[in-house]
């Protein structure tokens, strides 16, 4: 395609570039809130310590750790060739996650800020000769310097949502000069394959969702035991990836089941680790006993909230509760990842706000393996409905677990979109030894 910029594009890009001096104060900001990696700052704006292996390499992004972890059988198939993998994502938690669960040889990086110096001299450095997107974090002047190099560009599970795709209908020239950009674009579903093609992506296809295909987040087999011979047999409910404004809901719910049920604990969860503090805070405003996992502690007899405000442990929470709330739905958020606990064998109640994982819950509550709720009343009958009737909540269980498993198969249709251009580097790379 034609590379000439619109004015909105080249408008970005200059102010990029007028913000490009300002990025160490940005990024202190950020660092003291938690959000960056103190010592790996110069990532931030392109530069690193990483040497570059020689021989082909497939940049993979995402922005953080749903989609790292949705892409991590991907990553896994790749990383099995005889290509190097480099691995980019913006948090300080998708860090984390990748120190855990890449596998051996594949490099992470933080992704550099959106300026066209910082991601020029990220691309001189890596070389990367195919680039994966992952879901729908497209910054301008990564896809921009990118194609200008002609690397090919493909969109993986790609999702576009109804307000994002009313956004871009206002700018149409300038949607239509970033997707055009790529050489292939692989939806999640129909609905989000017909947006982008309605807004100027070339090839599109619907290959299904990758998370339906991760396997269910691991539990450190010790600290399981751990938590189990702690908590013993008392009646454990909890809520997942939770956000401002539903942990004082979940904690109102507990006040009240904790009725009926004097010995029910509570695990919450935040989305947002950094948060546990608060989430304490408004339990024990409420009168409640709280333990906080990052501090050590463990619950005991009295303990009426456990806040696991800890990294990748969602596995743990999901292995012990007999139901989850997963967060983000009674906020504006969109809604978390209910396949998680899903697979895990927890049944799972949702707010309203799910259009992040729209197909997925309409999947869900038309097979019944979920429970709508609207707010703590809700909330409180729902969980007090699934203690109460051990056979229901089995029901509602396997309906789930049943349901997601009948969705996979994209990770398999992924791959065959992708082979040729994997095979194309591996060629290569054979004809370049031999």
């Amino acid at each position: 395609m034609s590379d000439k910029l619109t004015t909105v594009l080249r408008a970005y890009r200059l102010l990029a570039a007028m913000a490009a001096p300002f990025a160490p104060v940005l990024l202190a900001r950020r660092l003291k809130r938690g959000k960056e990696h103190g010592g790996r700052m110069a990532e931030r704006r392109g530069n690193s310590d990483a040497v570059r292996p020689p021989g082909a390499l497939v940049w993979l992004h995402g922005a953080s750790v749903g989609e790292l972890a949705s892409a991590l059988p991907l990553i896994e198939h790749i990383a099995r060739d005889e290509v190097t993998v480099l691995v980019t994502s913006g948090t300080v938690t998708s860090s984390e996650l990748a120190s855990e669960r890449l596998p051996a040889g594949v490099i992470h990086q933080f992704i550099p800020l959106d300026a066209p110096r910082f991601m020029r001299r990220f691309l001189d450095r890596w070389r990367p000769d195919l680039v994966l997107f992952i879901e729908s974090d497209l910054w301008p002047n990564m896809m921009i310097e990118t194609s200008r190099r002609g690397v090919p560009m493909i969109l993986v599970n790609g999702r576009l949502s109804k307000n994002s795709f009313k956004r871009w209908r206002y700018l149409p020239r300038t949607i239509v000069n970033l997707l055009g950009r790529f050489d292939l674009c692989l939806a999640r579903t129909p609905a989000d394959a017909l947006r982008f093609s309605e807004l100027g992506a070339p090839r599109v296809i619907t290959t299904g969702n990758l998370k339906f295909d991760v396997p269910p987040p691991p539990a450190d087999a010790d600290k399981l035991k751990a938590l189990t011979t702690a908590i013993g047999q008392r009646p454990v409910i909890a809520a997942a990836s939770t956000h401002p404004g539903e942990d004082a809901l979940v904690i109102e719910s507990h006040a009240r089941l904790r009725e009926n049920y004097p010995r029910l604990l509570t695990l919450i969860a935040p989305r947002h680790p950094e948060r546990g503090g608060k989430v304490a805070d408004i339990a024990r405003a409420a009168g409640l006993t709280v333990a906080v996992r990052s501090l050590g502690e463990t619950p005991v007899a009295e303990t009426d909230i456990y806040v696991a405000d800890t990294i990748g442990e969602l596995g743990l929470l999901y292995r012990l509760a007999l139901a989850v709330f997963v967060g983000g739905s009674l906020v504006r958020h969109g809604g978390q990842n209910p396949i998680e606990p899903a697979k895990l064998g927890a049944a799972i109640l949702h707010g309203p706000h799910i259009w992040n994982f729209a197909e997925i819950y309409e999947a869900l509550d038309a097979a019944r393996g979920a429970e709508p709720i609207d707010g703590a009343t809700r909330m409180t009958a729902a969980f007090a409905a699934m203690l109460n009737d051990p056979q229901a909540r089995g029901r509602t269980i396997d309906a789930a677990r049943a349901t997601v498993d009948g969705l996979g198969g994209a990770l398999e249709r992924t791959l065959a979109s992708l082979n040729p251009y994997l095979m194309h580097l591996m060629l290569r790379q054979r004809g370049g030894r031999a």
